[in-house]
């Protein structure tokens, strides 16, 4: 009787550990998944370009600034923020957000949003001068996103022109003037068509070029933002990583092979070798190699400030920036 008790007990502690596990991890990637939701919808309505997950150098601090992401069309550029908040919000005097109920012990209270994305575009136009692209009055605007179906707002008329509700997320259509611009533009600034050309690709060039955090696709479409730290594994493995730099590789894709029987599991690893003159890969600048099924992969994630050691199994892709 009581060694079915323990091991009763002992069962019931590895499922705990098994799920809650599990269950912290999801809560980590949802505003990753929010993000690329967003992501994914703006393109489609505006069909412009996204830049996701960009950590700008301010000069000012020495630092990276991570910015969610920024949106490119004709003639524009907007820096976007999301926050997936749910709950009852409103907007104090100071700007400063008050989050209620939706499961809160007691009020949250969070710092000006819409300051903090105006001073994100403010960093990234400084870096855009510093690498030869100076942007026309009006160019670049910035908004914040909340694309939560559980936020609700307390006195709507509180929040300013840049914030983009839930209800808005919703409605939002392309228009022929950007909904995410208040301002005029012509197609032909200057009166040359070819020279806003131009500078569009030029941007489009430097933002692609921009540092960036690595993205780790999971199984369950799950999608993170982070720094890929290094590899864990059995020795014989870690050997056969040792390829595997950020300076030589930019995106890694995990495949099953055919179990063998009474075997170790193994996995297929394709790797793209990065190539500085051109962008993209060819088929030919793919490589393979096999390893053990248990290897970890050890990442910082960016919103929670964890380090977490990722089972290669259950990974679908990793890029690593430049």
């Amino acid at each position: 009787m009581f060694f079915e008790i323990l091991c009763g007990f002992i069962a019931f502690r590895l499922l705990r550990r098994f799920f809650g596990q599990r269950d912290e991890l999801e809560i980590e990637t949802s505003d990753s998944n929010a993000l690329f939701a967003v992501a994914s919808r703006l393109e489609k309505i505006y069909s412009g370009k996204i830049f996701v997950g960009l950590r700008i150098p301010d000069a000012d601090t020495g630092l990276r600034q991570s910015i969610d992401m920024v949106l490119v069309t004709k003639g524009e550029a907007v820096v976007v923020l999301v926050k997936n908040i749910s709950g009852f919000v409103s907007v104090s005097a100071d700007g400063s957000w008050i989050c209620e109920g939706d499961g809160r012990q007691k009020s949250e209270i969070l710092p000006d949003p819409v300051a903090e994305t105006r001073r994100w575009a403010s960093i990234l136009e400084s870096y855009l001068e510093r690498r030869g692209v100076a942007l026309p009055e009006g160019y670049l605007s910035w908004k914040v996103l909340l694309p939560n179906p559980k936020f609700r707002t307390v006195h709507s008329n509180y929040f300013p022109s840049e914030v983009i509700t839930y209800d808005q997320w919703m409605q939002l259509k392309p228009e022929p003037k950007s909904m995410f611009s208040g301002w005029i533009k012509s197609a032909l600034r200057g009166g040359k068509k070819e020279i806003q050309e131009s500078k569009d690709e030029k941007l489009n060039f430097v933002l692609n070029t921009a540092p960036m955090w690595d993205r780790l696709e999971l199984k369950g479409n799950n999608l993170v933002l982070g720094e890929f730290l290094e590899f864990k594994g059995k020795k014989e493995d870690m050997q056969t990583l040792r390829e595997i730099k950020r300076s030589k590789v930019s995106c890694i894709v995990i495949q099953k092979m055919r179990t063998i029987v009474f075997g170790p599991s193994r996995l297929r690893v394709l790797y793209s070798t990065r190539n500085y003159q051109n962008e993209g890969t060819s088929a030919s600048e793919w490589k393979e190699i096999t390893i053990g099924s248990n290897t970890m992969v050890v990442f910082q994630m960016e919103y929670s400030s964890k380090v977490r050691k990722i089972k290669i199994s259950s990974i679908v892709s990793l890029s690593l920036s430049a």
